[in-house]
């Protein structure tokens, strides 16, 4: 049976700096679901996540974000166990429940000119 793992350790502690947050914690679930909470002293706090081809950012004030972050692992998890990819309506019902952002900078964080 599959668990949760942290596998935080992995990073070092330079790479878990990024863009003004910090990594607390990275979470894998059968190596398939991957859960990350990244804090800020700036704003709110980065919960990113990855199922399937579903993936994305919700953002959590910092008194709440662990909470949320493990009710989207719960959410997450169950959704899995059950099939083993996101269908479209789950990642609608996600979507909107988390109020899922999508990050945009991993797309658009380069030179245009390189391309031109």
């Amino acid at each position: 049976m599959a668990e949760w793992k942290d596998v935080t350790s992995c990073f070092s502690e330079s790479q878990r700096y990024y863009k003004h947050t910090y990594l607390e914690i990275d979470e894998v679930y059968d190596e398939e679901l991957e859960v990350s909470l990244f804090s800020s002293e700036e704003g709110p706090y980065e919960i990113y996540f990855s199922y399937g081809i579903m993936y994305g950012i919700v953002y959590a004030d910092a008194d709440k974000a662990y909470e949320v972050r493990e009710q989207m692992k719960k959410d997450l998890q169950e959704a899995y166990d059950q099939s083993k990819e996101p269908s479209s309506e789950y990642i609608d019902w996600f979507a909107k429940k988390y109020d899922v952002q999508l990050p945009m900078d991993i797309y658009f964080d380069f030179n245009l000119g390189d391309f031109l």
